[in-house]
Formats: C-alpha cells, sequence, structure tokens
C-alpha cells in the first residue's frame, strides 16, 4: 500500500488547533494567518524524477560526473547549478519592518515574504535565512561559509549601524552581489520617484534641496544616493537635529554623511531644514508638524514614507506639496522596495556580476522612473510594483551598467 503523502499547507487534523490550550485557531480570526500556516513557499523540483533513469542522471550515479567536473573548473558551478539563479535573503531579526527587534524566528514570516517577492517580481529564487546571532562578525562570517550556494546575498532587516559594517565587510570578502535592501532598494525607489516630480515641475535633480528626516541604514543610502545623482543639497537630521560637521555626537557613519551633505551649513532642529526646502523625505517615522510642511518652498514634493503612518498625512501635505508620495498601498505614488530589489538582483545574476556598484544602482532608478514616460503625473511619479514593464526594464538596465561598469562576468 502506498504511503499517504500530507500536505504541509492543508488543513490542520482534527484536534490540531494550531494553539496551545485547545483555544480556537488563529486562523479563524485573521485571514493573514490562515494565508501563513505551513509557510509561504516551497522547494519545487524543475526536472522530473519519474522512473530509474530519471533517478540515475539526477542523483547518482550521473549527478558524479557533473561534480567532477564542477571540481575540475569551478566556474561550471553557475551552468550546472542554481547558483546563478539563487539569492540568499539573509536578517539577524533585529529591525524587522516596524516591529524591531523581535529575533529570528518572528523574522521568518518577513523572510518568507521577500523571498516570494524576489520570484513573483524578478523571477529569481531566494531562501529565507535567519540568523540566531547579532555579532557583526559572527554574521558576516556565516555568510562566508554559506556564500558558495548562492550567487548573491540579500541583507535584510539588520538594524543600524551593524548592517553598514556588515554589508562592507561581506563586499570585501565575496566576489557575488551583496546588497542590503532596506539602505539601496528604498533609496534606488526614491531617486526614481524624485526625478519624475521633478520632471513633472520642470525642474533638474540639482535644481532641489532636500531635507531627509532619519539618520539610519534608509536616511543614510538616500542621501548617498540623491548626491551621486547630482541634488542641490541634502541635509539629514536625526533625533537631536540636522547632522552637521560642528556636532560632537556623532557616529562614524554620521560623521561620513556630515562630510557630504548639508552645503548650505544648516543646524538646530528638522523644522529649521524644511524653511523653504523643495523635498520632504521621511524615513523616520514620528510627526511633522504642519507648520514645518507650510514653510517648505511653492511646489514642494513631500515623500513620507514611514508605515504604517506617514510622518506627514497625505490630506496634509496635499495642502502644501505638489507630489506627495508615501510608502502605503492606499495612497498614489507608493514607495515600495519590491519596485527595484527584484530587477536589480536579477540583472547582477543574469551577468554573473561580482558586485551591485553605484552605477547599477543609479541606472536601476533612471530605468524606473522612465516607465512611467509620458503618463506622468502628479498621482502618478512612480510605477505599481505590478506593472509588468518594471521588472524588465530595471534587469536589462542593471545588466548594461554592470557591462560598462566592468563587474560583469558574461
Amino acid at each position: 500500500m502506498a504511503a499517504e503523502i500530507v500536505n504541509p499547507r492543508s488543513e490542520s487534523k482534527t484536534g490540531d488547533t494550531g494553539n496551545e490550550g485547545g483555544a480556537e485557531p488563529l486562523d479563524s480570526f485573521d485571514p493573514a494567518f490562515a494565508l501563513h500556516r505551513g509557510g509561504k513557499m516551497a522547494v519545487q523540483a524543475t526536472v522530473p524524477v519519474r522512473d530509474k533513469d530519471d533517478l540515475s542522471l539526477a542523483y547518482t550515479p550521473g549527478v558524479a560526473k557533473v561534480c567532477s567536473a564542477i571540481a575540475e573548473q569551478p566556474e561550471l558551478v553557475h551552468d550546472y547549478t542554481w547558483k546563478s539563479s539563487v539569492v540568499a535573503v539573509v536578517t539577524d531579526g533585529t529591525a524587522v519592518l516596524g516591529l524591531g527587534d523581535i529575533g529570528p524566528e518572528a523574522s521568518l514570516p518577513v523572510m518568507e515574504g521577500k523571498a516570494i517577492l524576489f520570484k513573483q517580481f524578478g523571477g529569481v529564487d531566494a531562501v529565507p535565512i535567519a540568523l540566531n546571532c547579532t555579532d557583526v562578525d559572527e554574521i558576516v562570517e556565516t555568510v562566508v561559509r554559506l556564500a558558495p550556494s548562492f550567487g548573491g546575498v540579500n541583507l535584510e532587516d539588520i538594524s543600524a549601524p551593524r548592517c553598514f559594517e556588515i554589508e562592507r565587510k561581506l563586499q570585501e570578502r565575496l566576489d557575488i552581489p551583496v546588497f542590503h535592501d532596506d539602505q539601496h532598494g528604498t533609496a534606488v525607489v526614491t531617486l526614481a520617484a524624485l526625478r519624475n516630480a521633478a520632471r513633472l515641475s520642470g525642474r533638474a535633480v540639482g535644481d532641489l534641496r532636500a531635507v531627509i528626516s532619519g539618520a539610519g541604514a534608509a536616511g543614510v543610502a538616500i542621501a548617498k544616493m540623491l548626491v551621486e545623482a547630482g541634488i542641490g543639497d541634502v541635509a539629514v537630521a536625526d533625533r537631536k537635529g540636522v547632522v552637521s560637521a560642528d556636532r560632537d555626537d556623532l557616529t562614524p557613519v554620521k560623521r561620513e554623511l556630515a562630510g557630504f551633505t548639508n552645503k548650505a551649513g544648516i543646524t538646530g532642529s528638522l523644522e529649521t531644514a524644511l524653511a523653504g526646502a523643495d523635498v520632504f523625505i521621511g524615513v523616520s517615522g514620528g510627526t511633522v508638524p504642519e507648520s514645518a510642511v507650510a514653510s517648505m518652498a511653492e511646489g514642494a514634493f513631500v515623500f513620507a514614507m514611514a508605515n504604517p503612518n506617514p510622518e506627514v498625512h497625505p490630506e496634509v501635505a496635499h495642502k502644501y506639496a505638489a507630489v506627495v508620495a508615501t510608502g502605503r498601498s492606499d495612497f498614489p505614488n507608493q514607495i515600495n522596495n519590491v519596485l527595484a530589489f527584484p530587477g536589480i538582483f536579477a540583472g547582477a545574476l543574469q551577468v554573473r556580476a561580482s558586485r551591485i556598484t553605484e552605477g547599477m544602482k543609479l541606472a536601476a532608478a533612471e530605468a524606473l522612473a522612465a516607465v512611467v514616460g509620458d503618463d506622468l503625473s502628479a498621482d502618478y511619479v512612480i510605477p505599481s510594483p505590478f506593472d509588468e514593464r518594471v521588472a524588465p526594464a530595471v534587469t536589462a538596465a542593471v545588466a548594461a551598467a554592470a557591462r560598462a561598469e566592468g563587474v560583469a562576468r558574461r
């Protein structure tokens, strides 16, 4: 008699409540729990194993020929395994969404979600890896040891300032793309939206003075990318005010930030910096007073991206701003990382890039902005994640930039 195959995603067996103490399963009260039961992803074979001939090719003895060939020519691993199409999504669970340090187990639903977004929007396979350690060097060593199995590493939900050091050290030690999406994915999409907002108003990015609320992972990366893109000026504010060279309480990351931002030499509060500013970019949470928004330049742009509560509610922002964007899907102009990371990795993997350069990120932003085309309007400066043109455009632009910058290996 054949053994019964049990689907782990199927409904619970009788008496299995999915909760301690015999209470009603959480699935009964919330559809999110019902969707997550059994997890959101699974491994699926790409070749059949129907009989002994298939088995002998997929596994022993046929597999030994492939292993021996790779041992002799290590670069063949890209052609005869999944390495060139799979990314490790790595976290330590210290900065998960807006939930904070909730640990590796609790981070897994988010990492699974990231993995299925990679597949859905970029055709890239991804494996969630939640690490039970938070020490920088331990994380780096662990990822380095795992790296032979993957074509790229996407760092996710690791708290600042550790995330900067982890990414830097991994980039130094690995010859595959290492990309911290909380930093660079956010920056790419923000720049794309800003380019289109500027185009809509007849200005260039170089004509704008921006103020960023938040000097964490996203805020620092956005500032760097805006400077790379030629922004007129950008100031970044943390909880203690504008990051400026005269402050004696700056971390090494913020000291570096002060060195290439705030050419105007603004000091004091976020509200002070916003007076006359052309752009507000919020990646910090909190609330910006309406009076500060009202003090911005005419035709300003407000990108209030904190979730679930934007720093400036769109109803308030629309009183004063020409273009308003948030991180939410229920308002126009959602700044969503899924517009960037699937295509960026797809392009990098396509050409077997050794790393993701600034030029590749800028190319991704330009391609993403270009998708909007002639449909540009105040409520449409950034495309929808479900626009099927997005991933192919970003993929092609990133692959071309990798070749132009000499980091492509095919």
